[in-house]
Order: C-alpha cells, then structure tokens, then sequence
C-alpha cells in the first residue's frame, strides 16, 4: 500500500522564521550557519525526524532518540542543547513543548481544527436543511447531515456528514460540528470544535425512586457551550433538569467524557478522556481533571485545583489544591499513603522469604 500522508504544510518557513516566531534562540553547530540548514517543511518524532522537519526534546527519557536525532532542528532547554547531533540546530527556548505547538500551528494550520470530509462548499445535496432553519453565509453542511426546524446556524461553520442539529439549536460563527455528532436544546458558541459521535442535549439521567419504581423526572434545561470549547469524540453532555448545563469560554474536554446535568464547568478547565463528573457539581475556572476521574454530584472543584487521573472524587476540593486516590484526597497526603503500602508490602515479602 502507498505511503500517503494526511497533511500537507501550507509553507515552508526558515529556521530564522521559525525562532522569531517562537521567541527561541537559534544556534547552529557547524560554522556555515543557516544557510546549510534547508527549509523547514513538517514536523516529527526525535526518532522519525528526517532533513527539512522540525522536532523536540524535553524529557530524558527520550535521550537515546536525541543522539540519533536527524532533524534538520530541535527545540530544547538550555541545558540538553549540547546533546544534540552536530547537524542539528538548536531552537533554545524554556518550554519546548510550547514553542513546537507554536511552530506546527504555522506549518499546519488546516490540522487546527476539522473540515469538510467531501472538501464541499455550501449545503450538500445529501443534506436535508429545514425550510425554517437559518444558516448564515459560508456554511457546509456536508452528505446526510440534517438540520431541524427554527435552528441557526453562524457563518463560517461546518456540519459534518449525518450530523443531526436538533429543532431551535443555535450554533456560533466559525464552528466545526464532526460526522455524526447530535445536538439538541443547546445554545453553542463561536469557533466551537465538537469531534465525531459527541452527543450533547440528551435527556440527564433522572429518576426518584416510588412505589411504581424508578420514575422519570423530566429533563428542561439546556446545554450552553461558550465560545473557543473544543469538545472530543464520543463525549457526552447533558441538558440541565431545571438549570442549564454550562461549559465556560475555552474549556478543552477530551474523547469519551460523561458530562451530568447541571453541571457547570468553568473557564479554561481541562478534563482528559474517560472522565465522568456527575449532576450538579461545578467545577471552577482553569481547573484539571486528569483520565478516568470520577466526581460525585453536588460537588465544587475550586478554581485552579487538580484531580490526579482514578481518582475518586467525594468531596469538594479547594481551589488552587491537587487530589489525588479513591476517595480522593490532597495529592501529598494520597502519595504518602501509597509510600507506605510499599513498604508494609516489602517488609511482608521480607518476612516471607525468611520463613522459607
């Protein structure tokens, strides 16, 4: 099968470029400067860079990878830039990390976010558009796609193939809504990303207990997404129950996370896949919750706190304070716990083979 590659950069940029726009310091090991470094034009791996790409070291575990590097350059710490290979430049900066992301969004900025999967302009013949709905100038709304009645769609935005924008749902300019994602009693805002299969809107899970059984309660709020959310594949939001679901300005939340109705998120959080958090609880602004956290209903996460991933979480935890363990505890407190299973579990094994 023939090799084919996703992405194509937009441009090539020099390595001068490359460092002005990174605010990194550029050095070169061999004495004719840049103008024995060719362009560059794409971006890997210290193991898989070749001539013309771009790559970065900042973990030692990487080490061996950084001998070998072929990279035409790196960006590295000041104190790893003398372990790279002489025909290798060095991109010196603070938090590699940071400058190679800068560095990729300019080589690849189509990579940003989704586009169209047909590269189609306008509304698909496939697609079936409401007569009561409204789009605004610019939108795709590619193969299978529907959209309900009295829903708006902004400029600029594009609705992926089998996509379903439910009755009144309102979507943002500049939005991008995956293959068969499904909205419904949701406001979204402007430059929102939603991968394939999210599923926002839907009924939260509630029930009361009487002597029929497990009785329904019914579902009235709504979702509200804020502007610049960028929501991953396969999750799930909920609509409020008699409060909206909120997800604040520039929340970035992961493939496969269960959001509960009533639930607020807050500015900038971060929430990492498989996490679940459950009704009513709020989470703060530019809080962290790490994979597979679990946090129980009716609780606050403060701003700026972290919950470590597993963790279990069935309290409130203060604001600017890291969790860590099931049940969740200040994250020090959780490791000194586990230090010492260590050692009881050592000395038990001691004990053991003495006896033998």
């Amino acid at each position: 099968m023939t090799a084919i590659g996703f992405f194509q950069s937009s441009r090539s940029l020099s390595l001068g470029e490359i460092a002005t726009a990174t605010n990194a310091e550029l050095r070169f090991a061999s004495s004719g400067g840049e103008v024995d470094f060719p362009c560059i034009a794409g971006g890997a791996s210290l193991e898989e860079a070749r001539p013309g790409d771009l790559t970065l070291y900042e973990n030692t575990r990487y080490a061996q990878g950084l001998r070998l590097c072929r990279a035409t350059a790196c960006f590295i710490k000041e104190v790893d830039a003398g372990l790279l290979p002489l025909a290798t430049a060095a991109l010196v900066v603070a938090k590699p990390q940071r400058a190679m992301t800068l560095a990729m969004s300019l080589l690849f900025p189509q990579a940003l976010a989704p586009r169209s999967l047909f590269g189609a302009s306008g509304v698909s013949p496939g697609a079936f558009v409401h007569p009561r709905a409204r789009l605004e100038a610019d939108v795709i709304v590619d193969p299978g796609a529907s959209i309900g009645p009295l829903a708006e769609v902004g400029a600029g935005a594009i609705i992926g193939p089998h996509a379903a924008i439910g009755p009144g749902v309102r979507i943002g300019r500049g939005c991008r809504i995956g293959a068969h994602v499904s909205i419904t009693h949701a406001l979204i805002g402007d430059r929102v990303i939603i991968h394939s299969g999210a599923r926002l809107g839907q009924d939260g899970f509630g029930f009361v207990l009487d002597a029929k059984g497990n009785r329904k309660t019914p579902q009235i709020g709504r979702v509200i997404v804020q502007d610049d959310v960028e929501i991953g594949a396969n999750t799930t939001i909920d609509r409020g129950a008699l409060r909206d679901t909120i997800i604040g300005e520039g929340a970035k939340i992961d493939n496969l996370v269960q959001i509960g109705h009533n639930v607020t998120v807050g500015r900038g959080c971060v929430i990492v896949a498989q996490a679940g958090v459950a009704g009513s609880s709020e989470i703060g602004d530019f809080a962290r919750i790490g994979g597979q956290a679990a946090i129980g209903g009716h609780l606050t996460i403060g701003e700026g706190a972290g919950v470590a991933a597993k963790s279990g979480v069935m309290r409130d935890v203060p604001a600017g304070v890291r969790y860590g363990g099931a049940p969740a505890r200040p994250i020090r407190q959780f490791l000194r716990g586990e230090a010492l299973l260590a050692r009881l579990g050592r000395r038990a094994s001691r004990g053991r083979d003495s006896e033998s």
